[in-house]
């Protein structure tokens, strides 16, 4: 997912492609993901159910975020399986980020099977107010 683009259709067409293309590469559902701007970060909430959080790993390299994290099989010595619905093993998410970012910055928490990523926007991408001058106009020369 590249977080760069404010067109609504082109960001649904991202967010498509990409649940499509992790349940077919990955072998399985990806890691589910929520993203919003605030005025000064973009929050990144991935869905971690019933994962360690010993085993979640968050790392940024060359503008890319990867989430990583493993959920045990927990299987007792009399037990045995007759329906599984949840995806057990390593899961990955990437998303790239745009150049806007502070990737120096990231934070994470995890709390109740949500990680929380915050990414800090750089101080020149921030929205700002442009001051209007008053008066004569110079003219341009050729």
């Amino acid at each position: 997912m590249l977080l760069t683009s404010i067109d609504p259709f082109i960001q649904e067409f991202e967010r498509q492609f990409d649940r499509l293309a992790q349940q077919t590469f990955a072998g399985g559902p990806g890691v589910p993901m929520d993203g919003l701007r605030r005025d000064d970060d973009v929050i990144l909430r991935f869905d971690l159910p019933g994962i360690d959080p010993g085993s979640i790993d968050v790392t940024v390299d060359r503008g890319v975020l990867s989430v990583s994290a493993r959920r045990e099989q927990e299987i007792g010595e009399h037990e045995r399986v007759f329906v599984r619905e949840r995806p057990m093993g390593s899961f990955t998410r990437r998303v790239y980020l745009s150049d806007h970012l502070d990737s120096e910055q990231i934070d994470a928490h995890y709390d109740n099977g949500v990680l929380t990523v915050r990414i800090p926007v750089l101080e020149r991408a921030r929205p700002r107010k442009v001051e209007i001058q008053q008066g004569h106009a110079k003219a341009l020369s050729a």
